[in-house]
Order: C-alpha cells, then structure tokens, then sequence
C-alpha cells in the first residue's frame, strides 16, 4: 500500500460561516455515484489499483485536542504508507497534517494553491484560524520553502508576513510561472477550493472572483515537475455549493491528484 486517503471533518476554525466540515463525507459520495468513473485524464485507471485505500474519517476533537487528533492520525497513517491525501475540513487542518509532514519529510516544499495568503498572526483572536496555518507552518520552521499560487487578496499584513518568511507568491493572473520552477525534494500540494474562480467552485465559504479555472488547475497538477508526496483539498461548504458542482470538481482534482502521488 503505497497512499491512504483521510478525510478530516473539522471546521471550527472557520471565520465566516460553518460547513466544511462535511466536505470529505461529499466528495467520497459524488466519487461513488456512477456519474463518472475514475480513471484521470492521463488515463489512469484508479479503480483497478491496489496501492492506495480510503480509510474514512479521523475523530476529531476541538481546540488544541483537535489539532492534536489530527497530527496523531496523520502520524500513525504515515508510518503505514509514504503518502497521504487528505479532505478538510477547513484550511486550519493543514498546520497539523504539515506537522506530521515534516518529522517524515523535514526538507518539504509546499505549493499552496488558494485566493488568500492563509498568513495573520491570528484572526478574531484566534491564532489557529483558517486565516493563520501557514504563518503557523512557517513560524515552526516545517517547510524549506513556500509558493503560494492564485492569491488576490493580499493586504499589508499578510505582504508583511510574507517578506518575514520568504514566501514566494504567484498571483491569479500569473499562474503559469509555478510550471517554470524548479523543486529540490519532496513537495506537498495544498488544493483549497476558493483558488477556483467562484464560477467553477461556488460551494466555499469566501467567494473571491478573478480565480482559476478548472482548466488551469488541471493542467498545474498534471504538469507540475515534482515529487509530489501529499496533497490536501479544503474548504468545501456544501451549504454553498450548486446541484454539487464543487464537490465533484473537489473530487475530480483528488483523482488527479492522487495519480500523481502515486506515481512519486
């Protein structure tokens, strides 16, 4: 067995309304409803492999227990297999899955793929927001490197915080050039959904226009020169979400996504 996938039904870091907590439970089901089959673009038929297997969702706790549930399960399934995808659950989840990230693989690269910068020092007082993982990440010193794709609200504070950690920040317009880089070790891809133009993906919680098309995202996964050891795909709110035209776009980037994973 070579991947698992995990689903983490956690969203009380939200800051604007609830809902992505039912995000891994969506995407598994508009997997398995018949509509389409699974096998990629590339041609990959993920169905007829035996080296990756959904172990369902973690129990998740709240507050620092959450985080801590989190880190454990991910921990405990990395000593099983090399590679994990995840479904959130809101961005938050993401600081503990890196936390078990690096005591695995301490040279890591993420690529973020998202409207924000995911950077505050902490949000309506809470330092463990969705708003804050990635200066979490950072301040702890669990990834060699940042590249941050798709972003479009970049505010004075978060311009700060990026210069105070080295970010490397791509904007909407510009996506193309993460295909120009160059990546030394491992990398893990973090997918959260509002990257999408809310065209392609009305079902997040912050709808923020001038996005990636489906397209482009695609095109990114399947082309991107790396070794890709992780992924995760968050921010699903169902509650938002149209006849679950986001849920299966979710579920369609994790087919990709999980191709490429498995051919790391």
């Amino acid at each position: 067995m070579k991947a698992h996938i995990l689903g983490i039904p956690s969203d009380e870091s939200s800051s604007f309304m609830r809902g992505p907590m039912h995000g891994p439970q969506r995407i598994r089901q508009v997997l398995n409803w018949g509509s389409a089959n699974m096998t990629t673009e590339l041609g990959i038929d993920l169905r007829s492999r035996t080296d990756w297997q959904d172990m369902g969702d973690i129990e998740v706790g709240v507050g620092k227990q959450g985080r801590l549930d989190i880190e454990t399960a991910v921990t405990h399934h990395l000593g099983q297999v090399d590679h994990i995808l995840s479904w959130g659950g809101d961005h938050a989840v993401t600081y503990p899955i890196i936390k078990a990230y690096a005591k695995k693989y301490p040279d890591l690269t993420i690529i973020q793929l998202d409207a924000h910068p995911d950077l505050y020092e902490e949000l309506d007082g809470n330092p463990y927001s969705h708003a804050c993982p990635f200066k979490n990440i950072m301040t702890d010193g669990l990834a060699k490197r940042l590249i941050q794709v798709g972003i479009r609200t970049l505010n004075q504070h978060q311009q700060e915080q990026a210069e105070r950690f080295g970010v490397e920040i791509i904007s909407a317009w510009e996506w193309e050039k993460l295909l120009e880089l160059k990546f030394d070790g491992p990398v893990y891809i973090s997918l959260d959904l509002d990257v999408f133009d809310p065209a392609f993906a009305p079902g997040v919680s912050h709808h923020e226009p001038g996005g990636l098309s489906a397209r482009d995202v695609l095109s990114l996964i399947q082309q991107l020169d790396a070794q890709i050891v992780g992924a995760d795909v968050v921010e699903l709110n169902i509650h938002r979400d149209l006849v679950d035209m986001t849920a299966m776009l979710a579920a369609k980037c994790s087919k990709e996504l999980l191709a490429r994973i498995l051919e790391s």
